[in-house]
């Protein structure tokens, strides 16, 4: 655990949050030119844990996530992955760690490779009968609670990694 030398006062704890859209041109030089700041939500429950299918580059099965807003906490970007992508309410249950992912050009959709710094959370719902609904980058999910071939490299290297019980 980090723990800051500053008094609480002096900190920007409350930040206004900026999610503003970033016009297109100017969003692929940023991707171009640095890494972008995500954060991931691994949803686990009794039946393993949620993929989503996503439906823009790259299209694999894989869990949500999405970069991080300009003054946004890093556990309030979780609920907000799971609360705008799957439609559900979460309890964040563990950061797990950070993650580098690097994508090439012909992954993106902006025609430069991609280089993600993702922070990681082990996440639950909050209403043990939730339903799941997807936003418009995902088209489907299932759950794993197993290794499967096929799995994209960075799904089977976190799935070992962080020890899902599968």
């Amino acid at each position: 655990m980090v723990v800051s030398i500053f008094p609480p006062s002096d900190r920007l704890d409350n930040m206004e949050i900026d999610d503003r859209y970033v016009p297109d041109g100017l969003f692929t030089e940023f991707l171009d030119q640095m890494p972008q700041v995500c954060v991931e939500v691994i949803l686990e429950t009794e039946d393993g844990v949620l993929l989503c299918k996503r439906e823009t580059k790259p299209r694999v099965w894989f869990w949500p996530g999405s970069r991080l807003y300009k003054g946004e906490q890093l556990e309030s970007a979780a609920n907000r992955v799971a609360r705008e992508e799957l439609g559900i309410e979460v309890r964040v249950l563990e950061q797990l760690g950070v993650q580098e992912h690097f994508w090439e050009v012909h992954e993106t959709n902006e025609g430069v490779s991609r280089h993600t710094v993702n922070i990681v959370y082990r996440v639950s719902p909050t209403n043990p009968d939730f339903t799941v609904d997807l936003d418009k980058q995902h088209s489907d999910y299932r759950f794993v609670s197993e290794i499967e071939p096929g799995l994209h490299e960075y799904v089977r290297e976190y799935l070992l990694k962080y020890e899902f019980g599968i």
